[in-house]
């Protein structure tokens, strides 16, 4: 923890409210975060993204836009 904090990172997620120690963090950079995790959840049923079946990086990055479309247009 000491050697993240050398090296100038900020805390984006909160400890749990049974933590011994409390330490600020910045809600909004969190929530943008949180919205990031959960579309790569999402992106991620996709067998063919998880498992990168593809031999190509174009031919993976053209389907990871494909589906990134999918799930905007839900």
């Amino acid at each position: 923890m000491d050697a993240i904090a050398a090296t100038g990172a900020i805390p984006v997620v909160p400890r749990r409210k049974t933590a011994a120690t409390w330490r600020p963090f910045d809600k909004a950079l969190y929530k943008e975060r949180n919205l990031i995790e959960r579309f790569f959840n999402k992106i991620k049923h996709f067998r063919r993204i998880a498992a990168r079946y593809d031999r190509l990086a174009r031919n993976y990055v053209s389907f990871l836009f494909l589906v990134a479309a999918i799930k905007w247009l839900k």
